[in-house]
């Protein structure tokens, strides 16, 4: 395969596995009658991942540049608690509007029992497919694909915010709309629909970016 393939194969490899762990709410919905709190937590679930491989893409980044490494001495632990209270915040939100069925309430104490919920809601198998997704793009993007090489902290510091904030606040509105219709299942589908579009949006995006920075791997 030449120089000029591996990173087209690559994307449309990390772009499949995106695909289908994104497809998997669909099932969530058809098969085990998941209501629109089931997928919220879900999708929040999932920026939790994102900040995590976050971070570790901070500490693995740019390993030869001693500038670099001595902005991880700040920035990783002030990433984790500035995306820590923000991704808290934004948990609180989607409890607090969309997890009454539950007994949950705006509160930091009810955020905490979350994983209390996995059991009953039959997530924990839908959680451990979206960590595999966003694995696959790290080792094949950022490690296999040299990106770490480049990349350094301080670029990495910003980049889930957009996700989340873009993506997420049109879910939120858009979860609202589906419980205000009563979660037909027609609704939950379009809600799964509108983040999978995003996903793959910014999932292109983020490929044209790295071609750029990285012209030799393009």
């Amino acid at each position: 395969m030449s120089e000029t393939t591996v990173p087209a194969a690559r994307s449309r490899l990390t772009g499949a596995v995106l695909l289908a762990a994104n497809a998997i709410p669909l099932l969530g919905v058809a098969l085990l009658d998941w209501d629109v709190f089931s997928i919220m937590l879900l999708f929040w679930i999932e920026n939790v991942i994102v900040g995590v491989l976050n971070v570790l893409r901070m500490l693995v980044s740019q390993p030869k540049s001693l500038a670099n490494w001595a902005s991880k001495l700040f920035l990783v632990p002030f990433f984790c608690v500035h995306y820590g209270m923000f991704t808290a915040i934004h948990g609180i939100f989607v409890i607090g509007l969309f997890g009454e069925e539950y007994g949950l309430h705006m509160d930091i104490p009810d955020l905490l029992r979350v994983p209390e919920i996995f059991p009953h809601a039959e997530l924990w198998w839908a959680v451990a497919a979206l960590a595999a997704s966003h694995l696959v793009s790290f080792f094949a993007n950022f490690v296999f694909g040299g990106e770490y090489r480049t990349t350094s902290a301080s670029m990495l510091m910003m980049r889930p915010y957009g996700r989340v904030v873009i993506l997420h606040v049109t879910i939120i509105f858009g979860g609202a709309a589906v419980m205000a219709l009563g979660s037909p299942v027609w609704a939950l589908l379009l809600l799964i629909a509108l983040k999978t579009v995003g996903d793959m949006t910014a999932h292109r995006w983020r490929n044209r970016s790295n071609s750029a920075n990285n012209p030799q791997q393009a």
